[in-house]
């Protein structure tokens, strides 16, 4: 042996003394966590730079949760985000976060901006959010920004939600998952990801069935997405490929008398969505040189959404001179034939027959195409000798929309469903087309003044064409433009690792959609979602949100952590766009107008946990102060409060319907053994206004809290059973509700019928489901 390995032995022997002191100094760093600040999920930094307070969500969060839809797991755990049951179909939610809307439901504002891999996921002819078309088990990760961060685009007013979906390169593995149990809800996955270094692959396909707890309400759904993956030395591609085929049945909301039959009934039946959507994708990146990264996307999609409504109907025999009964239908019941005769399609007067009165069915087709790409390029450089983060970029999106509407006379079932007697109405038939160019460039900066002071500015230029055109008149066809630059700045402060100061200010937008453009004359009302009527000018709404908080991780209290964050916001919306109710059966006629300014202002405060390795826990509080800062006459002919007129007197400072002021949760998981999970979570919403009392003349809806309840055990790495039980305590609750008219709908109850009601979205009671999941 020669004197250097001689020489070297002593300093072998403390080989193992060094791992361990590298072992626990790797244990004590604390994981980067690494967020994008533009839709595309390229060339992010780090999560605690940013000025706001992000939530973010991963896959195997998603699992452990057993949460149905990513909407229902941010409504368990995701601070000041809330669902309500409008629909009343489980993967059919109407998602408030901040009191801001992504929804399904067309004509309701919507205030979110959703990006699924960079692609712009609001619908081009509503801005609405199909949450059924984004398969559960695709998903590797989410992240929710809050304020109105302009670098996201239109309709960031509230927020932002980017998610992004697994490869075969962040999810290698087989799955196969199988469930059932309530209501015969079952569902069955089989997942699939590989890579060899280079070239990669992942595939996820699902189905949904239901019968539903409520009459008349199955629902289908068929979820598939696939991605073929290469990845170079310095550059990657991802082509993606999602498909959906889903029937959803949610007969809305329930005349609150009605419940006194039991709350699975329904008004009206049936209430069908039909989902057909396909996208293609190719989003990229490559690394110009080591500071310099150029990504971008550009993606292809189709969706048809048609819908099958049976309703109750506001049509009655005309009025002769003498006062009695026509024999012709007039729009309302008592209307003369001379002004308010209701015409077929050929122009002609329609018969008041038994098989024409007491239900419509009302239909649509909306057929959407969209195509568009974003590019970007990143610049990691030093300013001054200081970090700085630069990211630029532009995209562009297109959207047209063939739109069909026809309303269906017909005469009400014995169980409320409708019989449809073949006559369609004149004034309901219509077929428009639309198209969108929506035009976007952005810049967002962060520069580290200090090791601890980083400042972020951003700013964003909109420009939005829409245009409509009109294959039955002239009412509707138009062209309108709009334009903005919204800014953003921002920083963070790290006065300590348990502590970090933020504050921002920012701007964004969103311009009225095709579709509120078609239904915004007061004198002409639409019934959503099925007729629009004349096209007059709506102006843009402008957010203006200014945030502050606090944030910090605290370590060594016991062996774990504990992260915690109290932030204060406050969003003004300028030019806000309401939909204004004018009656009818139910609470669907009416018009869009501009209502002012609104506010959403309050306070969060969040805290979760991890101590022992087996025992984790979150809760969050929210409070939120939504009124209406701008005085208005609004028509609501449903209140019981209304004028003769049906208006009521809307004054500064009233609180905006359908918003809880006060959300609290909690949720905790905790390993019994290693092998097996035991989880609770909680849920309370405080009382709200109803829709179609902007005014706040009558009583809130009440508070509720839900509680629900899960398990997992794992025999071994390949094999998992798991379960869960909802509402818990089986809580009769209702977490939706407005104003309408019952009309003769409740005849076959001996209700009275023409009354002016509180319909409610009704929560679903207690139920259970267990699964297994096999992986390899």
């Amino acid at each position: 042996m020669n004197k250097f390995a001689v020489g070297m032995l002593p300093w072998f022997s403390l080989l193992p003394l060094a791992e361990a002191i590298a072992a626990e100094t790797s244990d004590k760093l604390d994981a980067v966590e690494v967020v994008a600040v533009t839709p595309l999920q390229f060339s992010g930094i780090d999560i605690r730079k940013i000025p706001a307070n992000v939530q973010t969500v991963s896959a195997d969060q998603l699992q452990e949760a057993q949460a149905l839809s990513l909407a229902e797991y941010m409504n368990r755990y995701l601070g000041s985000v809330n669902i309500n049951d409008a629909q009343n179909n489980p993967l059919q939610p109407d998602v408030q976060y901040r009191g801001f809307s992504a929804s399904p439901l067309m004509g309701l504002p919507q205030g979110l901006a959703v990006y699924v891999n960079g692609i712009r996921f609001n619908e081009p002819f509503g801005d609405m959010v199909n949450w059924d078309l984004i398969p559960n088990g695709a998903i590797e990760s989410m992240a929710l920004q809050p304020a109105s961060n302009p670098a996201f685009g239109l309709n960031a007013l509230g927020g932002s939600i980017s998610v992004n979906t697994k490869t075969g390169f962040s999810a290698p593995g087989h799955s196969f998952e199988a469930q059932g149990g309530s209501w015969d809800r079952h569902s069955e996955e089989v997942s699939s990801g590989w890579n060899n270094g280079t070239w990669g692959y992942f595939l996820d396909f699902k189905y949904f069935n239901e019968k539903g707890w409520r009459a008349h309400s199955p629902s289908e759904a068929k979820q598939g997405f696939g991605t073929l993956s290469w990845r170079g030395v310095k550059s990657s591609l991802d082509l993606s490929i999602a498909g959906t085929e889903n029937t959803l049945r949610g007969n809305g909301t329930l005349p609150q008398q009605m419940l006194a039959f039991g709350r699975d009934q329904v008004f009206t039946h049936p209430d069908i969505t039909r989902n057909r959507m396909m996208l293609v994708s190719l989003d990229g990146d490559t690394w110009l040189n080591d500071h310099n990264q150029l990504s971008g996307t550009m993606y292809y999609r189709r969706n048809k959404i048609g819908t099958y409504n049976g309703d109750g109907s506001e049509f009655g025999p005309c009025v002769d001179e003498g006062g009695g009964e026509d024999n012709f239908l007039c729009s309302e019941s008592g209307g003369e034939l001379d002004d308010e005769g209701l015409l077929d399609l050929n122009g002609n007067n329609i018969g008041a027959l038994s098989s024409l009165e007491g239900g419509t069915i009302n239909t649509s087709s909306t057929l959407q195409q969209s195509f568009g790409f974003a590019l970007q390029d990143a610049f990691d450089h030093k300013i001054f000798g200081r970090n700085n983060r630069l990211v630029g970029g532009a995209s562009f999106d297109y959207g047209n929309a063939r739109y069909h509407a026809d309303t269906q006379l017909g005469s009400l079932t014995a169980d409320r469903g409708v019989a449809g007697g073949g006559v369609l109405i004149q004034d309901a038939h219509v077929r428009l087309t639309t198209e969108t160019d929506n035009y976007g460039v952005f810049l967002t900066d962060t520069f580290s003044v200090t090791d601890q002071l980083d400042v972020t500015v951003s700013g964003r230029y909109n420009q939005s064409h829409i245009k409509l055109r009109d294959h039955v008149g002239e009412d509707l066809n138009g062209s309108h433009s709009f334009d903005r630059f919204n800014p953003a700045a921002g920083f963070t402060y790290t006065v300590m690792p348990e502590l970090t100061f933020f504050g921002n200010y920012s701007e964004s937008s969103r311009v009225p959609t095709p579709m509120e453009l078609s239904c915004a004359n007061p004198d002409d009302p639409c019934r959503l979602p099925n007729a629009f009527v004349s096209d007059p000018p709506l102006k843009q709404v402008v957010a203006n949100t200014f945030e502050t908080g606090l944030r910090g991780r605290l370590k060594n209290l016991l062996p774990g952590y504990l992260d915690w964050n109290l932030a204060l916001f406050r969003t003004i919306n300028n030019d806000d766009i309401i939909f204004k109710s004018t009656g009818g059966v139910g609470s669907n006629l009416g018009y869009f107008d501009n209502v002012g300014s609104t506010l959403r202002q309050g306070v969060e405060l969040g805290l979760n946990g991890n101590f022992y390795e087996r025992w984790r826990w979150s809760t969050h509080y929210t409070y939120i102060d939504a009124s209406f800062e701008t005085g208005f006459l609004s028509s609501s002919p449903n209140n019981p409060m209304a004028d003769g007129n049906g208006d009521i007197v809307v004054r500064p400072g009233d609180k905006l319907p359908g918003i809880p002021a006060h959300q609290f949760k909690f949720s905790t998981d905790f390993d019994i053994v290693s092998a097996w999970t035991l989880g609770m979570d909680m849920n309370y919403n405080s009382s709200q206004y109803l829709r179609g009392d902007e005014a706040n003349l009558t009583a809130k809806l009440p508070a509720f809290v839900v509680f629900n309840l899960r398990s997992e055990y794992r025999f071994n790495p390949n094999v998992t059973l798991f379960g869960r039980v909802t509402n818990l305590f089986d809580r009769e609750y209702a977490n939706f509700g407005t104003w309408g008219n019952t009309g003769d709908v409740l005849d076959g109850l001996g209700l009275p019928g023409d009354q002016q009601s509180r319909f409610v979205g009704v929560g679903a009671p207690r139920a259970a489901w267990i699964g297994i999941r096999l992986t390899m």
